[in-house]
Formats: C-alpha cells, structure tokens, sequence
C-alpha cells in the first residue's frame, strides 16, 4: 500500500542547504515541514501560488529565485493575493522588512511603504512615457539639428522643471488673483501713500479761497508747559478709532499708561502730573456725554483747574482766571459725511444707544423739556425703523455736526423763537465754519492717511503704525434708494453744506503742506550743492597755494608780479558772479512781473551772491 506524498516526504532526511549559502542561524517556526507542505499542497491556496524556493531561514542563492513570503494562513488569503504584485516590486530588503510589518499586523506603516513605492514606481513609468513622446516629438528635429544625447536630457530636465513650478504655483496661489501673477505691480510706480481714499478723482479742484494764515496750521504744542489738546468727540464719525490713536499710538516722551480692562489712560505729562491731553480716553466724560463746542469752551478751564482752584483762597482767583486766559487750549475734531453719520446713528440707535447723559449745557443750564422734546416715550428708541427716525422733528441727528461745532449761545441755544428758523440756520452755519477753520486740527473720516500727516505736521507728533482707511461700515451695508438719500440730505442740508467747506479746506491743507514739504526738501539740497561748491573751491585754492610753495623761483621768473596770482584769483570770482548774476536775473525775468524786474532782480542778485561769497570765504 503506497503511502501518500505527505507521509513519504515526513520520513526523508532533513535537505542541506546550497552550496555557498550561509548555515542556518534563525530558530525553526512553531510550524513544522509537514504543516507547511500540507498547506502549500490545498488546492486554491493563494500561498500554493505564491510559496517558491527555500524554506525561511536558508538565504537564496545568487542566482536562484527570490523568496516572497511564508504560507499564509487561511484568513488572509485573499489579502496576500492582493498584495502578491506589489511585493514583487520590492527590494529584497525590503520585503524583508515587510515580512516583519505584515507578522506585526502593522497595516500603516506597510501601506505608506506600499505607496511610496508605488509613487516611485509610477514616476519612473512616467519618466520613459514622456521621454518616448519627446523623442517622437524632438526625433526629427535632432536628427536635422544633429542633437546629441546630452541635448535630449537638457530639453527634458527644462520641461520637467517647467511643469514642477506650475504645479507649485497652483499650490501656492490657486486661482486668477495671485498677487505675483499680477505683472502691473512691477511695471507701475510706487503708488503715493496719500492717494485720493475716498476713489475720487487724484486731480483736486478748490471752491473756496483761502489765506495763507488758514491753510498753514502749525502749532508748537510744549507738551511739558501748559498746552493742552482738547479733543471735540461727534458722534458715529470715527472719534472712538481717533481718540485711542492718541493715547496708544502716539511716540512721546512719557507715553499714556492704558492698563487692561480699562478705557481711560493716563497721559501726563513729563514730570508732572497734569494731563495734555482732554479726551474721552484720558479724562473721561468731565464736560458731558458728546459736550459740544459750546459746553466744551465753557467747561473745560474750570474742570482742569478745578482741584487746585478749589484749595485756593478768594483772593487768588484772579490771578489763576489770568492765568487760565493765558493757557493755549487746541481744539480738534472729526468729521464725516452726512449721510453716512446720518445712517451710521440711526444704526447706533437702534440697537438701543440714547445718550441720555448729554448735559446740552447752553448759557449755564440744560434745556428744558419744551425746548428739546424727545422723540420716544419708552427707555431707549431700539428697533425704531428709518422712516420713523428721520420724521422726528426733534431729532438731534439732523444737521448734528453744525451744531455740535456752532457757538449756540449766538441763536439762544435751544429756544427756537428767538429768531426766524432761516436766520438762525445761517448763524449756525456761518459760525461752525468760523470755529472749524480757526480750530488747531480737524479731519476727515474718509481720508485716514491724511488725516494722520496732517496731525503729525500740526503738532509735530507722529503716530507708531498708521491709520487703517475702513471702506466697509454698518452705515455701507444700509441700502436706500435716491428718494431716501435726497430726503437724508434735505434733513442734513446744514451738515451737507459744512461738510463741502471742511472737505475742500481739508484738500487745500493737505495740498499746501505736501508743497511745502517739497520746497523744504530742494532748499535742502541746493544749500548741499552750494556747500559742495564751496569744497570745491577751497581745493582748488589750496592745490593753488602748494604749487607756488613748491616752486617760487618758477613762479617769478613766469610772473614777475607777485600780485598776478590774486589778480587771477579775483578776475576768477568775478567771471563766476557774473555768471550767478546772469542767470540770476534771466530766473528773476521769467518769475516776476515786468515793472517790477529790476528792483527784485537787483535784490536777488545781491543776495545770492553774498550767499555764494560768503561760503566760499568760510571755506576759504
């Protein structure tokens, strides 16, 4: 009775190794020979088909056929038949490695090997497709051309390096609004920091005529003596945004302590203990909610020297009312446009805001009842629609910037019977306008940056970071239609026309110091050109003087006067006087009129050149 194939192959001596392999130095598996065969032999065994060569332990020959894996069990079959290709890929060392993550059940770390391979893999197939096209391609342009091989790979390399950036930069900057694909920022100028904000037009146009003394607004603010910034805070113009630059964003000396938590700061001054600046961020709401123009004027002097002057006895009081007379108080403000405070308040007011704790203090009293009504009966006005805001006659939102900036004491403050409405509404405006020009500083809500250079050239002060130009505010996402917005304006008619005056003195100001900041810049440099001259001059001189020290009796014998030397010197300064003179008098022709020519021309000729002598004697 024939013995089956299992038992026959049970009973055979053990198999030696091949020749020139090294010994068997791993421990036998907790399988034996038999199990494994008998498991190889199953019919439909993924590892009937995979199973090849030595058992494991005996290293393969140098040309025998690699080992895979050991039999699989039955559960994962199906897996190792998936795998099986894969693995084929592998180096021998690393399917060694991958014999010790698969016994390990170590799923991750065999797939990302398992992808990493296959990414290299599919970059070398990748590899010989573009290289079989490019030949396709290139073929006959290299025979013609006589490419050689080297050719080839180059052309190759700089494609491929093509395509790496392009996908690099679709990662980078996905999308059309790449900032670098934007070639117009490199071959356009630096654009003025100051440019038109508001997206008017750059070109500037003025309506009004304005003096000299009202376009140049420099003050010399002494922060250590008794000067003092009063800041005139209206409502939903930016003077929240503004107010903290001051005590936050401004180089000093002493800068303000703002701790955190806390909306005022302290801001005095250095070695002192006085403030020097009067803001709803530095000394609070002394004069009232929003005090006005009015309120603030009177208030003011009393509340800063209020302690000391409540210690002093009466005999003293009028040397400190001097004193008050002669301490410079600098107003300044915000404004904006109308129509948007209009809608940015109404905005304000309906989520519940009252500014009920405005004194309106007028002549030494608040207004009575009658003479300012209010326009709801409940605790605040929030949830108020628009139409029923703006059909309030006693709302203090119309035409609220010429009233908070006007001198209400002119008008009878709030007792409209004083005088006709037309009357007073000119008295109003025509003194917010007075008190806006003569104020030390004012700006605008639309330009930001200008309001920031025009504060820093008033008062000599500049800010840490610049201001943040906003085009987006909750009064931007109200929508009106044109009926609304003309019925806004007819409502604000005395802010619209304010606001016009103030913008384009605004403009005018802006103009006048930037000129003036240019002109500063070229005397600069043709007081440098003229210092140049004169070194030049002085070297020349003194070149001169060393090479008639070095040879004197040469210097006789061509110039048998001693004076000669002096005598080219002088006819040298007279050509070059004559030359500043001439071109002197040809600029003096072009610029001044002609009946007054030659009595400026003759002034400027001199001048000039005393200046141009005098230098070169200073050097000399």
């Amino acid at each position: 009775m024939a013995l089956p194939v299992c038992a026959v192959r049970a009973f055979e001596p053990p198999r030696q190794p091949e020749r020139g392999a090294p010994a068997r130095t791993t421990c036998p598996r907790r399988h034996s020979r038999v199990e494994a065969e008998l498991a190889a032999s199953r019919p439909g065994s993924v590892a009937a088909s995979v199973r090849a060569g030595p058992p494991r332990g005996v290293s393969h020959g140098f040309h025998t056929r690699p080992l895979l894996d050991k039999p699989r069990k039955a559960s994962s079959s199906l897996a190792g038949a998936a795998c099986a290709p894969l693995f084929a890929l592998l180096s021998r060392g690393r399917r060694r490695r991958m014999h010790v993550l698969r016994r390990r059940w170590d799923l991750g770390s065999l797939c990302r090997a398992l992808l990493t391979r296959g990414l290299a893999a599919l970059g070398h197939s990748l590899k010989h497709v573009l290289g079989a096209i490019f030949s396709k391609i290139f073929g006959p342009l290299a025979s013609v051309g006589n490419m050689d091989e080297k050719s080839n790979k180059l052309l190759l390399a700089l494609v491929m390096l093509f395509l790496f950036a392009v996908i690099v930069l679709q990662y980078v900057c996905p999308g059309t609004e790449c900032q670098l694909l934007r070639l117009q920022a490199f071959s356009s100028p630096v654009p003025d920091p100051y440019r038109s904000e508001d997206e008017s037009s750059a070109r500037f146009v003025p309506r009004y005529n304005f003096t000299r003394g009202d376009l140049l607004r420099k003050v010399d603010f002494d922060i250590k003596g008794d000067d003092l910034i009063v800041f005139l805070h209206i409502q939903k113009t930016g003077g929240t945004t503004f107010g903290r630059h001051l005590v936050r964003n401004i180089q000093l000396e002493q800068p303000c302590e703002c701790r955190v938590g806390q909306k005022k700061c302290t801001c005095h001054r250095p070695g002192k203990r006085e403030t020097w600046l009067f803001s709803r961020f530095s000394t609070g709401w002394s004069c009232g909610l929003h005090a006005d123009w009015t309120e603030l004027t009177s208030c003011v002097p009393s509340v800063v020297d209020g302690k000391r002057d409540a210690r002093l006895r009466p005999s003293r009081w009028r040397i400190f009312q001097i004193l008050d007379a002669a301490r410079n108080f600098h107003y300044i403000t915000i404004l904006r446009d109308p129509v948007s405070r209009y809608l940015s308040e109404w905005r304000h007011v309906q989520r519940g805001a009252t500014w009920k704790a405005s004194l309106h203090v007028c002549d030494g009293r608040p207004p009575t009842s009658e003479e300012l009504p209010s326009c709801y009966t409940g605790d605040d006005w929030s949830g108020c629609p628009l139409k029923e805001f703006m059909d309030c006659p006693y709302n203090l939102a119309n035409n609220r910037q010429v009233r908070m900036l006007s001198d209400l004491t002119l008008v009878g403050c709030y007792n409209l019977s004083v005088m006709p409405e037309k009357q007073r509404n000119k008295v109003l405006l025509e003194s917010a306008k007075s008190n806006l020009k003569h104020m030390a500083f004012f700006g605008l809500t639309e330009f930001q940056r200008k309001t920031q250079y025009l504060f820093e050239k008033t008062f000599n002060m500049n800010f840490i970071s610049p201001f943040t130009q906003y085009n987006t505010t909750r009064a931007s996402s109200v929508e009106i239609n044109e009926e609304i917005q003309k019925r806004i304006e007819g409502l604000n008619f005395l802010d619209m026309e304010l606001y016009s005056y103030a913008k384009d003195l605004f403009l005018q100001r802006y103009q006048f110091m930037r000129q003036k900041e240019h002109q500063e810049a070229r005397r600069k440099r043709q007081e440098q050109r003229k210092f140049l001259k004169g070194r030049l001059l002085q070297t020349h001189f003194q070149s001169q003087g060393q090479g008639q020290s070095q040879n004197p009796n040469q210097n006789q014998s061509q110039n048998p006067n001693p004076n000669a030397n002096q005598n080219l010197t002088q006819n040298l300064m007279q050509n070059l006087m004559q030359n500043l003179t001439q071109s002197s008098s040809q600029k003096q022709n072009r610029e001044s009129p002609k009946q007054n020519s030659g009595k400026e021309q003759n002034d400027n000729t001199s001048n000039g050149t005393n200046d141009y002598i005098g230098s070169v004697e200073k050097w000399r």
